[in-house]
């Protein structure tokens, strides 16, 4: 790299925010970086012409696991029934505002095409149905909670 390009690279630097500035042109690579007046300067050995190491695979986590740190612990078992599950990513709510009751309740009869509750996604309120009649056997989530894909909301019996 040409000397007076390093040198305007410096300038730019200088007359910029910038912490810090890397630029590559083919194989070769020129890093500069600001430090504060009086700070310690340790040079790191540069190798220019070694093979890049392939980056650490790393396993794709679910939303509940990230935000957990694991993987979902496997809930209380399912009422024997129809089990209602979550068609959407979003945030549960089980009735239509807070100052109403809830959709259903624990031991109600429904009908398909009656609304369980409500799963808000990107500021939409999407409602979840029954697909079947029966009577609400479990309600598996709480208002207000966040609900993942296909996770069971309520057991239909």
């Amino acid at each position: 790299m040409d000397l007076r390009k390093i040198k305007k690279l410096i300038d730019l630097l200088e007359e910029s925010n910038l912490a810090e500035i890397e630029i590559k042109e083919g194989e070769e690579s020129v890093r500069l970086a600001r430090t504060p007046v009086g700070a310690v300067v340790h040079a790191a050995p540069t190798v220019i012409h070694a093979p890049a190491a392939p980056a650490p695979v790393m396993p794709m986590h679910s939303p509940t696991e990230s935000a957990t740190g694991g993987t979902p612990k496997p809930g209380p078992e399912l009422p024997a029934g129809h089990v209602v599950r979550a068609p959407m990513v979003g945030t549960f709510y089980a009735s239509p505002s807070p100052d109403k009751p809830p959709f259903v309740a624990v031991g109600q009869a429904v009908k398909a095409g009656d609304t369980l509750g409500i799963i808000e996604a990107m500021k939409m309120f999407n409602p979840i149905e029954a697909d079947t009649s029966g009577t609400v056997l479990a309600i598996q989530c709480e208002s207000g909670q966040p609900v993942e894909f296909d996770q069971p909301l309520f057991v239909i019996g």
